[in-house]
């Protein structure tokens, strides 16, 4: 059965019926069949075809028939009865769809599982989300001096900014990254940004051409992912042992570097698992990317928020001959999610880089600058009383609510769980065994409908075994006491089928 012909009769029945892939994803679960937003996307790329009962369903599904969508018919208009509909109105409409770059471009945690959440809000159902790092729902408080700050210069911030942003800003983020041992940042090697995300997704599209190849964690924040993969590079993903605390396998790093690898992304502290790399690791890795000539890009969006007396150590400071992109920000360490600032700071071995950073350069133009007053409190942010270390020791939420959870965790039959050292969130690991679990995303979905709480499958990061998912530990205990209690029972009894 020549994939090629069913890719491109799946997305010509797909658009003639108006149906997107979470479309899809929502008839499949209403009808019990097992069928993933990434199954979808692979399909649609052409990479592989549905076995017998999910071909037939699609077929139902787009009112094609089956001979015809997976192949065997030659080629003929679909069926559809979207498509018969217009074809006697004789409208001759014209639709758009998404590019193909999006085809196999991934973000499940905003997902389709999200999607059904959001429509059982709709209807009335109270959800708890559990799904994503975002404070100030939970009852954190962005500091009382941060605000006040922004308040007062919201007149100077009315007009555009540098485009690598506010002389204030980036000259305390200079300050913060001498403190953490960066190599060589001047005022000109800071960009901020409209959150580390904007910055993420600039650095993939000036780096990466069709078919280059970047090391990722597995698992990963998905956006880095997403991102190289829309750029046309290649995300190869590299394990990160469960066993070992979570610590990236240096032999899978090294085994997965080719020719055309570029560059090695860390993220460090790690969402979704909370691992914060010890130093020998940091220093394997180095040794890998000075070997093969690598570019690093490390995230460190959660580098305050290390518990148990963890001591954070930025990889570039043990990289000075290299060049290496450093982000970080204030979202999570100062709860200001919404206020979207990050930065970028570049180091280690420019002269390496300079046709790179033009283009960095040249994208961070075009889109002008980043959020200005967000900008405006860096300084004080940076300078300021840290209230985040109130949070990550005991007796403060963030310390507490994650004792909770690990325990709470540990004391359910059929889950194990590697205690994070830092960041808000735990990646849990099913015994699938046990609960004969073979899809993740239906896990989640199965774990929404029957309990209201709504977690991220494990595949939603890049990992690749149906046996895990991650909980976030933002909300209360007694909130967290109620969906631990919740998940318990869930369990007591789950059997996917």
């Amino acid at each position: 059965m020549p994939e090629t012909t069913f890719s491109y009769r799946l997305k010509q029945a797909m658009s003639e019926s108006d149906l997107k892939q979470v479309d899809l994803v929502r008839m499949a679960s209403e009808q019990g069949q097992k069928l993933g937003k990434s199954q979808v996307s692979q399909y649609l790329s052409g990479r592989t075809v549905p076995r017998a009962g999910l071909m037939a369903f699609l077929a139902s599904a787009l009112g094609v028939s089956e001979d015809w969508l997976s192949g065997a018919e030659p080629e003929q208009a679909p069926t559809s009865t979207t498509a018969q509909a217009t074809h006697e109105r004789g409208t001759g409409m014209r639709t758009f769809n998404k590019s193909s770059k999006l085809d196999n471009v991934l973000y499940d945690v905003r997902g389709p599982v999200v999607d059904e959440a959001n429509r059982m809000e709709e209807d009335g159902t109270q959800v708890l989300k559990l799904n994503i790092g975002n404070p100030a729902p939970f009852g954190f408080r962005t500091p009382d001096e941060v605000v006040y700050d922004m308040r007062n210069q919201l007149t100077d911030c009315e007009g555009y900014s540098a485009s690598k942003g506010l002389f204030s800003a980036r000259k305390a983020i200079m300050q913060y990254d001498q403190i953490k041992g960066l190599p060589n940042v001047g005022m000109n090697d800071i960009y901020t940004g409209n959150g580390v995300s904007e910055l993420i997704n600039l650095c993939m599209s000036a780096l990466l051409d069709s078919g280059d190849e970047i090391l990722i964690p597995s698992p990963d924040y998905p956006l880095w992912t997403a991102c190289a993969t829309l750029a046309g590079g290649v995300a190869v993903h590299y394990a990160c042992d469960e066993a070992a605390d979570w610590n990236p396998d240096l032999d899978d790093i090294r085994a997965k570097v080719s020719p055309r690898t570029k560059a090695i992304v860390i993220i460090n502290p790690n969402n979704p698992t909370g691992a914060v790399y010890p130093r020998d690791v940091l220093e394997g890795i180095v040794r890998i990317a000075r070997e093969n000539q690598l570019m690093i890009f490390s995230d460190e969006i959660y580098d305050r928020l290390c518990m148990d007396d963890v001591k954070h150590v930025s990889i570039a400071s043990l990289a000075p001959d290299l060049f290496c992109v450093t982000f970080n920000g204030l979202s999570k360490s100062h709860m200001i999610a919404g206020f979207r600032i990050g930065w970028m700071s570049l180091s280690g071995n420019k002269r390496a880089a300079r046709d790179y950073i033009d283009g960095l350069n040249m994208l961070s133009n075009m889109r002008i600058c980043s959020n200005v007053p967000a900008q405006a409190i860096v300084q004080t942010a940076l300078g300021g009383y840290q209230s985040v270390n109130d949070y990550i020791v005991p007796g403060g939420r963030v310390y507490d609510q994650r004792e909770f959870v690990y325990q709470a965790l540990c004391d359910i039959p059929g889950i194990s769980v590697v205690k994070p050292k830092a960041a808000f969130y735990t990646f849990p690991k099913l015994d699938v065994k046990k609960f004969n679990i073979t899809d993740d995303v239906q896990f989640a979905v199965d774990l929404l409908k029957e309990k209201h709480i709504l977690v991220v499958q494990g595949s939603g990061f890049n990992w690749a075994e149906p046996d895990h998912f991650r909980i976030v530990y933002l909300p209360r205990i007694p909130v967290l006491r109620e969906a631990m209690t919740k998940l318990g029972d869930f369990l007591a009894t789950y059997q996917q089928a």
